[in-house]
C-alpha cells in the first residue's frame, strides 16, 4: 500500500502555515509535482523555504529522493489564467448507477463532466485532519472546520470518478488556487472540463480542471489534476 500523494502533501501544511501565514488559506495556490510513492511508515523530510509572500516545498524520503516538489504562494497564481481554465457553474448531476471506465479511447478530451455536488460532513473533515493529517490546529478541527489543504488537493479525485470508473491511478501533478475559505457543511458543487490525454512508456495521462462553487455562486477554488489513470501494462517476468 502507498500513502496518497495529497496526504503527504497535507503533512506539510503546518510548515506552510508558519512561512505563508494563515493568509494562504485565505487566498493562496500551490503548483505541485508528485515524483515518486510514499510507502506508510517511511521517515520523510520536509522543507518549506521562503516567504512571506512565494516559498518553494520539497518532500524527501529516507534515501534522499524527492517525493513530493513544487512552488506555492500567497494571492493570486502567477499563471492562473494561462494554465486553469475556469468551467462554468451548473446544477449538479446525481450519481450514476454503472460508470463507463476511463480508458484513452473514450478519454473525453475538451468535454466538461458530470457536475459533483456535495457537501463535506463537518465530522468527516475533523476527522480527516486528527488521523490522516495529525492535525489539532482549530482551523481544521474546530466548530466549524475547513477543509484542509490534503483534502482540497485530492478533491478532483471524487469529481472524476462522478463520471467514470478507472483505477488504480498515479497521482501526477496539481496545480491549485484557492480563492476563498472552504467550510465543511456548506455545499459546494464542482464543474470540471477533460484538458487532454498523452501516453508516456504505456502509461496513459490525463489532465483536467475543476471549478469548485458556493451554492450561491462565488468560485472557491480552481484545480488541475494530471493522473495516470491507466498503468502501464508489466510483464510478469
Amino acid at each position: 500500500a502507498l500513502v496518497g500523494g495529497a496526504t503527504v502533501f497535507g503533512w506539510a501544511t503546518p510548515l506552510i502555515l508558519e512561512v505563508l501565514g494563515r493568509e494562504w488559506l485565505d487566498q493562496g495556490w500551490c503548483e505541485l509535482s508528485f515524483r515518486r510513492p510514499t510507502y506508510p511508515g517511511e521517515q520523510i523530510g520536509m522543507a518549506v523555504e521562503g516567504g512571506p509572500e512565494t516559498a518553494t516545498i520539497a518532500i524527501t524520503g529516507p534515501d534522499g529522493d524527492v517525493r513530493i516538489a513544487g512552488d506555492l504562494g500567497r494571492g493570486i497564481a502567477p499563471w492562473l489564467d494561462d494554465v486553469l481554465l475556469k468551467t462554468p457553474m451548473r446544477d449538479p448531476e446525481p450519481a450514476m448507477e454503472v460508470h463507463p471506465r476511463l480508458t484513452h479511447e473514450v478519454a473525453p478530451v475538451g468535454r466538461q463532466l458530470a457536475v459533483l455536488g456535495r457537501t463535506e460532513d463537518p465530522e468527516e473533515v475533523r476527522e480527516y485532519a486528527l488521523k490522516k493529517q495529525r492535525s489539532e490546529d482549530p482551523i481544521f478541527v474546530g466548530e466549524r472546520p475547513r477543509l484542509h489543504p490534503g483534502w482540497l488537493v485530492n478533491r478532483p479525485t471524487s469529481t472524476l470518478h462522478h463520471s467514470f470508473d478507472y483505477g488504480p491511478a498515479i497521482h501526477v501533478r496539481t496545480h491549485l488556487q484557492i480563492f476563498e475559505p472552504v467550510y465543511a457543511g456548506e455545499p459546494l458543487i464542482t464543474t470540471a472540463t477533460f484538458r487532454e490525454t498523452y501516453e508516456k512508456k504505456g502509461n496513459h495521462y490525463g489532465a483536467y480542471d475543476c471549478t469548485t462553487y458556493s451554492q450561491d455562486g462565488r468560485e472557491l477554488i480552481r484545480q488541475r489534476h494530471t493522473t495516470i489513470y491507466e498503468v502501464a501494462k508489466r510483464n510478469a517476468s
